[in-house]
This record gives structure tokens, sequence and C-alpha cells, in this order.
């Protein structure tokens, strides 16, 4: 190369002139400018610069290295003349010799000699090749010109001589056998095309060769009469079939996806596969992952990056699953808020629509009326059982489900409070029931809870039938009963309504015959059907969480069949049906509707009241579950903080409120529900009631320790503590008490808060003195003369000073004295001195009035 300028080398190197310049003044060019030129020699000393500015190696890399390495140490010797140190000094060296160049070149070499070996055997290969198919093809062309021709000369010779047109036919397959011999003569070159086409495979080509000889022979067989001899067809398909694998079959390689050199032609996607993933209210990471179809394992990297710690069973909400799917390139499509349910009753709709036809099924009654008018005693003759005797108080607290063989059919009942605090029970029993048996005492007439019941019925449109119970009593007024009751719009049949009246005794057994009639007439208007074939609903009667068997929930099965093993959804709580026992605690396989069980096996208690169905899947349940447990929560704070503003100035207005913490734990949901809103219901602008915990099951040590942190009292509504919480109960000195009758919590907690009132402070009048007259002492200052006239007068006690009647002063006394002597106190009639403190204008004639401040205790 010519020597040529610094500019001109700028521009063919591709760099700017400036940074050359710099480039070449580092490697030692020094004086040099845009238009001064470069030698050879000075352009390969720039070269080797930025080859070690790069890393690389140079030619003058040393070819030999000499390492040395000096250590010293020292040894400690005991001898005669005692210990002695010796330094000892280890020197070490070694010489590293380059030996790469004077190696690497024969081998380098012998790696070109078979290289180029090998390219001229592929090439002497590959022209043998295109001579062979040179030829084949030829051969092919000579072979389809000779059939032509005599295919020709034989139909000539059929329209002429048609009687000669059989043999004419048959010649050619005198042909066939001749097939193997020009197979065979042909098998010479047929090794060397397929070597070729397969890389080399030699034995494997020789082992197949029979088996593509077949396999042509085969394929010829149809297309003989068209094409000629067999010979000619192998021939032909030899060249273009053979250069693939996939010709064998029949067809193109290049339609089946496969190149010539058995290599497949598809390739993976260079661009992004963008997904719309769809994303519910919560979601687990592995679900998230599969529906952008991606790993786990890089959606949970992702997920660290962004700062959110999750495993792949891990549940996320909407937002955050939103902004991962964003983060990894993806569109995210929010579902709507409440797609989920939507979803699972559709499904459920469709599942009842396939399942079958209606039939009749059996009335579910509820049980109602005012608290002691013998509703459980009605029904224990009904059931000839006895659980009115066995019942705390002989009062209902709990929702009871049973199903009754009668000798009128079966029918269920439900069994409900009648104190005031289950308000929100009864509600519920009127909801679950198609039809109200009304109990009413013959001797009491309505009450408020019978008043009560039959505004729920009318609620909820549920017909009633009136049980006018305790007939067989000497005081029984049945129509005083009916009276009152059309007073309330229930008119009895007699009197033109609709409404059933049956007297009845729950102690003799008069009327229930009738009562159970009227009951199977209504059900019969009603025409109740369902379809027992249908996945299981209905709704949670109650729930309790049993130490031994964990959540316990009564359901009344409303409609389809429920099943051991079945999957269940119960308001927010799910899991497997583990076992299934009757109101006897008998087990059970299954229930149809109108049938009540108890089941194990949710991961908690429902609440009563609550509608649950049979899911097809877990996954499926567990999502719903977990959407209504997010709702209950936003709905909760939400309440919370909406109570929190509200309040704010009326809690500034109030000034302090005393608050009464109370941790509250019963058998059963409903209790639990009745018991709280009976307590929050005490609450007074004063004293607050402030339930800390509720929940189902017994006091456990979470409780007791809660107890302690937040100053309260706990109540158990028949259930016990364990060890641990009793100890903790113990050393802390907290409140504890049991109780099975609701009036006796409610009524404790009332004397509680009762002690938390701010006391009443009442003045109340001691005595009073008269002013006769008036001294002066010089050290005391004016001191009265007095007469008791009233009650006794007290040196500790405060005192007023009167004048025509008018407090003119208000304090205490400084001194007491009769005669000479001080004194606590003079009685009426006696004379004494008064020195009024910081009070000097006494005249004679007032009046020092002495009183008293009493402290009054409060009630609610």
């Amino acid at each position: 190369m010519a020597e040529v300028t610094v500019k001109q080398l700028a521009e063919v190197v591709g760099v700017p002139v400036d940074r050359l310049l710099t480039q070449m003044k580092e490697a030692g060019i020094a004086g040099k400018n845009e238009a001064a030129s470069v030698t050879e020699d000075e352009r390969q000393k720039l070269l080797n610069h930025l080859k070690r500015s790069h890393g690389e190696k140079s030619d003058s890399e040393p070819k030999k290295i000499t390492l040395k390495r000096k250590t010293t140490s020292q040894i400690k010797v005991s001898g005669a003349a005692g210990k002695k140190t010796i330094n000892v000094e280890v020197r070490k060296k070694r010489t590293y010799i380059k030996r790469a160049d004077v190696e690497e070149t024969p081998v380098a070499e012998a790696k070109v000699q078979n290289l180029q070996a090998e390219l001229d055997e592929q090439a002497r290969r590959d022209a043998e090749l295109q001579a062979a198919q040179e030829k084949q093809r030829e051969e092919a062309r000579l072979k389809a010109e000779a059939d032509a021709k005599a295919k020709a000369q034989r139909e000539a010779a059929a329209v002429a001589k048609p009687s000669e047109a059989k043999p004419a036919v048959a010649k050619p397959a005198m042909s066939k056998p001749v097939a193997p011999k020009a197979a065979a003569q042909k098998a010479p070159s047929a090794p060397t095309v397929a070597d070729v086409s397969m890389a080399g495979n030699d034995a494997k080509q020789d082992r197949n060769k029979p088996a593509r000889e077949k396999n042509f022979r085969s394929q010829d067989k149809p297309a003989a009469g068209r094409k000629g001899s067999g010979d000619g067809k192998r021939l032909s398909r030899k060249p273009g079939g053979r250069e693939g694998a996939g010709n064998r079959r029949g067809g193109k390689p290049a339609q089946r996806g496969m190149t010539s050199s058995n290599v497949q032609a598809f390739e993976r996607p260079t661009a992004p596969v963008i997904h719309e993933v769809g994303i519910p209210e919560s979601i687990t990471v592995a679900e998230l992952a599969k529906k952008m179809s991606v790993k786990a394992a890089d959606l949970i990297k992702v997920m660290f990056k962004m700062g959110a710690m999750a495993t792949i069973n891990s549940v996320i909400d909407q937002d955050t699953a939103s902004l991962v799917v964003e983060e990894m390139g993806h569109t995210a499509v929010p579902m709507q808020e409440n797609t989920v349910e939507d979803q699972l009753i559709e499904s459920a709709g469709a599942a009842e629509e396939i399942a079958g036809e209606q039939v009749e099924r059996a009335p579910v009654v509820t049980v109602m009326g005012h608290v002691d008018h013998g509703k459980t005693s009605l029904l224990d003759y009904i059931r000839e059982t006895r659980v009115a005797a066995g019942e705390s108080g002989g009062i209902t607290q709990h929702i009871g489900a049973y199903h009754v063989e009668t000798g009128h059919g079966m029918v269920s009942f439900l069994d409900t409070p009648g104190h005031a605090a289950f308000t929100a029970m009864r509600a519920r029993g009127a909801q679950l029931t198609d039809i109200v048996i009304l109990v009413v005492a013959a001797d009491d007439g309505v009450m408020p809870q019978t008043e009560e019941a039959v505004n729920h019925a009318k609620a909820a449109g549920v017909p009633l039938v009136i049980a006018i119970n305790k007939i067989d009593k000497e005081d029984a007024d049945p129509e005083r009963v009916k009276n009152e009751l059309a007073q309330r719009d229930v008119l009895p049949e007699e009197w033109g309504g609709d409404v059933q009246f049956v007297n009845v005794s729950a102690k003799t057994g008069e009327g229930i015959d009738a009562l159970l009639d009227a009951v199977l007439l209504q059900a019969e208007i009603l025409e109740l059907k369902a379809i027992p074939e249908a996945p299981g609903r209905g709704v949670v009667v109650e729930s309790r969480l049993d130490k031994g068997r964990g959540p316990v929930a009564t359901l009344l099965v409303q409609n389809g069949t429920l099943r051991q093993g079945d999957i269940v959804l119960a308001g927010l709580q799910y899991g497997r049906v583990r076992a299934m026992l009757d109101e006897n605690g008998k087990p059970v396989k299954e229930a149809g509707p109108s049938i009540p069980v108890e089941i194990l096996g949710l991961d908690g208690t429902p609440g009563a009241g609550d509608e649950f169905t049979v899911v097809s899947n877990e996954k499926k349940a567990r999502e719903v579950a977990l959407f209504r447990q997010g709702k209950y929560r936003e709905v909760k704070l939400q309440r919370q903080q909406q109570a929190k503003l509200e309040n704010l100035f009326e809690n500034m207005q109030a000034g302090d409120v005393k608050t009464l913490n109370i941790i509250l734990k019963a058998d059963v949901r409903g209790s639990l529900e009745a018991l709280t809103s009976s307590l929050l219901d005490l609450s007074t602008d004063e004293v607050k009631v402030n339930i800390v915990s509720g929940g189902v099951g017994g006091i456990a040590e979470t409780d007791a320790n809660l107890a302690v942190a937040s100053s309260a009292i706990m109540i158990g509504f028949n259930v016990r503590a364990d060890a641990q919480a009793r100890a903790i109960v113990e050393r802390e000195e907290i409140e504890l008490r049991y109780y099975s009758v609701i009036y006796d919590i409610i009524d404790d907690v009332k004397l509680a808060m009762t002690g938390l009132l701010s006391p009443e402070f009442k003045e109340q009048i001691v005595g009073i003195a008269e002013v006769r007259d008036v001294f002066r002492a010089p050290k005391i200052g004016a001191v009265a003369g007095c007469m008791v006239i009233e009650g006794s007068v007290h040196r500790n006690k405060r005192i007023r000073v009167l004048r025509e009647n008018v407090v003119i002063y208000e304090g205490e006394l400084e001194s007491l004295r009769r005669f000479k002597d001080s004194v606590a106190e003079v009685r009426q009639g006696m004379e004494c001195g008064i020195g009024v403190k910081n009070y000097n204008d006494v005249r004679v004639g007032d009046q020092i009035e002495v009183f008293d401040t009493i402290e009054v205790a409060r009630t609610l």
C-alpha cells in the first residue's frame, strides 16, 4: 500500500482525524498533522499499539517467563544452651516457555490437510451423483418415448383388430418379472446416490436398500398401466425422490417443513408474542404465569425486582397482577368485579338445567313465636323427643333443624329462639322456610316477639299457620288470640281470611294431627319442586367450631343433592365434605332437597344465613372464596373509616367516653351474632360497649393474651377456656365469666357498665347556725358568736354564709370553739364561736349553713 495522509487513513479506518492523531501520539509517532503522510512502518507501529491497548497479542510478546519467590520463616530449637531461634530462607524459581507456536503448527497443518481431503472427496461424490442423475434422466426419457411409441402402436392395432386387443393389454404385464432384474442391474449405482444424500451413512443405507426398493415397487404397482413398466417408473422416481427422507411417503419435502439436508425448516418466532391476560380480583402466581405462557420462576424474578416477595402459590390482588403483566410486556385486561361469582351462578344454573326434571319435595317449616309459648315442646311431641328439658334456662338459644317422617309425609322443621335478642336469627329462619308455624299461647295472647314474627313472615312472603298452644289450661282463651291477631291483619279462614288457625296442646298432643294436615295442605298449594339430580344448593342454618372435628356447619339443602366428597362453597368459606351427619348424629352419604345435615371439612365457620353451593373443582371454589373475603374486608374497613370520620367531631365535643372492652366466645355462629347485637345495643352516650374480638369455639391462649393487651373482660357462652388460657387468666387476674343463658350476660354487662358511669354528687345540709353577736380578735379577725338551731356544725365541712336567705359567701371554717376549747362538732341548741376562713364581713342575723357532698351511684 502506498503512502497516505493522516486524513485519508482516518477516512479509511472510519475514525475522526483528532482521535487518530491522539492514538498516533500514544504509539510514539509524534509531529503529525492531517496533511502529513504516514509510512508503512508507522502504520504497522500504530497497529501494534492498538492491539496491545485492546488486549491482543503482538509479535513482541515474551517467549519465556521466569517466576522467583523467596520466603523466610523461623524455627525454635531447644539445645543445651536453651532455646534458640534459627531463620530459614526458602527460594523457589520456575520458568515457563511458550511452546504454542512450535506445537500448534503441525496440528494446524494436519487439520488443513484433512479438511482439504474431505472437500475433495465431497466434490468427487457430488460429481458422481450428478453424472448418475443425468444418466438416469436420459434413460428415463428414452424409456418414456419407447413406452409412448409402443402404446400408440397397441392402440392403433386395437382399433384395427378388436380381437387382438386382449393380448396387447396383457403384453406389459409380461415385463413385470423383469423388474427385479432391472433393479438388480441398477443396484451398484444406488448406494452412491444414497450415501451422498444421507451425508455418508453407508452402512445404514446398505441395510435399508431392500426395504426402499420394496417400497418403490409397492408404490409403482397402481401406476403400471398408465406409465408403462415398473422398471421405468422406478428409474424416473429415484432422482427426485431419494434426496430427502420424507419422499418415501410421497409428497414434496418443502410441504412437510423438511429441507433436503434433513433439517427442520420451521424457525422460532423472533418477534415477542403479546398476550391479553384476563385478571380476576385475586389470582395465584402459578395461574398468572400460565396465562402469560411464561415460567413461574421468571415471573417470580420479575416480582422480586419490583419489590413484591412471592412464591408460586402466593395469591396476589388484581392491581399487583396488572403491574406485573405490563412489566413483562403483555396486556392486562381486568375482569369485572363480580365476574367470578357470575360465572359460578351461570355454571350452577346450566348444571341444574341439564340435571333432570323437577319433582315434588317436602316442605321446610319454621316454628316461631314468643319466648316460653311452647315452640320446642310442640316440636318435641311431633318428633317424640325431649329437647326442651335439656336446654339452658328452658329456652331455645339456637336454630335447630330436624326432618320428621310423619304419617302425613316427610316435613323438615326449623326451631327458632323466641327471646328478644334473637331477632336476626328469627328473620333468617323466616327467609329459609316455605311455611311458618306461629305458636301463640292461649293464656298469654299476642306478645312483642309474636308480632315481630308476623312481620318477618310477611316480609319474607311466607304463608302462616297459627298454632294456638296450651289449649289444655283453664285460663286458655283462643278467641282472644284470634282477635289480637286480626288487629294485625292475620285473619282466620272462618272470618274470611286465608290463615289457618289450629288449637293444639304440646302437653297432651291435642290437635297435632290437624296442625300437620294444615301444613301439608299449605305445601300442596305452594307446589314445592326440586331437581334431585342437580348439584346441591341451599342455606347455612348454623355453624360452630368443634374442638375435635373442626368447623361444623348445619346446612339445609334446598335443591339438588349434597353428597360426601363434594366441594362446597359456603359464604366466605370452602372445602370438601369429609363427613355428613343427620340431626341425630348418624353418618349419611347424601342429602336430598329439604334435608338438613351437618357437614365437616370447611376451612372455617360460615355465617349463618349464607348460601352454599356445590362447585365442580376446588380451584374455582378457592377463587370465589378469596374474592368474597377480599370484598368483605374492604367493606369492613370502609365502614370503620366512615364511622371514624362521622364521629370525629362528636368525640371531640363529648370528651372522654368510657369504653367497656369485651372478648366474646360462643358455641355457634347464630348465638354469637345475637349476643354481639344485644351487647352493642346497651351502649349509651357515656359508656360504649366495644366487642374487641368475637368468635366461635373454646377460649384459647390467644384470646387471653388479647384480653391482657386490651384490658377486656372475657365472656364464654356455652364454651370453656383451655389450660393455657386459664393459666394466663389466673396470672394476670383477668375477668372471665361463663354463661349458658343470654339473660345473665346482658344483666352482668349492664352492671359493669353502671360501674363505669361517672357518679352523681348531691349536697346534703348538715346543720345551720345563727349569728347572735360578732367579736373582733386581733389575731383571728371577726369571730361570730352563734347558736346552732338545726342539725350540727362540723369543723371540717364546707359552709355558706346566708344573709336574708341569699348566699353571699361559700368557703370553709377556720375555727370552731365551745367556750375556750377547740371542738370538732357542736350540736343543736348549743352556742359556739365560729371563725370563717378568709371572710370578715359577718354580721348579726346572718346564717351559717354547713353542708356535705355525697356521691350517688347511677344506673342505666
